[in-house]
C-alpha cells in the first residue's frame, strides 16, 4: 500500500461568491449591471424577397410544390429562398415571380415597399450621414 493521502475533489464554484447559498450574508451584493441591448439589425434583401413569395403564394393558396413546378425550380430550393436562406439570381426570382403572376418590377418593388417599411420604424437606427444627406430619389437601384 501506499503512505498518499486519499485523493481529495477540488471544487470550482460556477457562481460568484455573492450568489452562493450561505455566502451571501457575508458578502455585499451589488446590482446586476444592465445588459445592454443589441442594436435591431437591417433586413435582408434575401428575407425581404423570401417573405413577399411566401406571402403571396399562401394568399393565392397554393403549395411550395405548384410554385415550384410552375417556375421549375426544386421544392427545397423555393423553400430555402422564400426562408431567406438563400440569394436566389434574378432568373429565379423572376421565374417565381412569374409562376405566382408576378413580374420581377412587381417582386422588387414589393420587397422595396417592405424595406422601407422597416427602415422607417424609429427602432432601426441610421447612420449620421443617412440622416443628414437629403436624395429626392425613391426608386430601386440593383447593381450586378
Amino acid at each position: 500500500m501506499s503512505n498518499q493521502a486519499p485523493n481529495r475533489a477540488r471544487v470550482i464554484p460556477l457562481r460568484p461568491p455573492a450568489e452562493r447559498p450561505g455566502i451571501a450574508a457575508t458578502v455585499p451584493r451589488t446590482a446586476p449591471a444592465p445588459v445592454p441591448r443589441p442594436a435591431p439589425r437591417e433586413p435582408l434583401w434575401r428575407d425581404l424577397v423570401g417573405d413577399v413569395l411566401r406571402r403571396e403564394r399562401q394568399a393565392q393558396e397554393r403549395t411550395l410544390k405548384d410554385v415550384a413546378d410552375a417556375a421549375r425550380i426544386s421544392m427545397p430550393y423555393l423553400s430555402e429562398v422564400e426562408r431567406g436562406r438563400k440569394e436566389a439570381s434574378s432568373e429565379v426570382l423572376a421565374a417565381a415571380a412569374h409562376a405566382l403572376g408576378l413580374s420581377l418590377g412587381d417582386l422588387l418593388a414589393r420587397a422595396q415597399g417592405e424595406l422601407i417599411r422597416l427602415s422607417s420604424r424609429p427602432s432601426v437606427r441610421h447612420s449620421a450621414r443617412s440622416r443628414t444627406a437629403t436624395s429626392s430619389y425613391d426608386g430601386l437601384c440593383l447593381a450586378a
